[in-house]
């Protein structure tokens, strides 16, 4: 009689991708993102054009954009979400004002985030716009 061994449940990992111009706001999301179980940082770019070609050959399930990254946020989002249509993406800004808002949700963006809030509060955006 040969002996079953129970398998531990699986989670698939969520993947991320992270577009900020900033080096160290870029280091320090993948950080906080990577210490969660689910949570797995695949690509991280300075810019519009590389934070598309990164989700075009990565399709991760969530690109983080910075809003006002060199080449444009609003520009990139519409652009990963035409090219990768299954990522899901979320806006991080230190810039909160209305336009900014509406351009972003304009090109389907699901969360917009402001810099500074709670690593919890990041994460659990994260799983948010993931589950969407």
């Amino acid at each position: 009689m040969s002996e079953q061994r129970e398998q531990p449940e699986r989670r698939e990992r969520l993947t991320v991708l992270i577009g900020d111009d900033e080096p160290l706001i870029r280091e320090v999301l993948s950080e906080v993102l990577a210490a969660e179980p689910d949570l797995d940082v695949v690509a991280t770019a300075s810019d519009a054009d590389e934070a598309i070609q990164l989700a075009v050959r990565h399709t991760p399930v969530v690109a983080i954009l910075d809003v006002r990254m060199p080449g444009g946020g609003a520009w990139a989002a519409h652009e990963i979400r035409r090219l990768s249509p299954r990522t899901r993406v979320m806006a991080f800004s230190a810039y909160g004002d209305s336009g900014a808002v509406d351009e972003m949700r304009r090109v389907g963006v699901q969360e917009y985030l402001l810099k500074g809030l709670p690593n919890t509060d990041i994460v659990a955006a994260v799983r948010r716009v993931a589950a969407v």
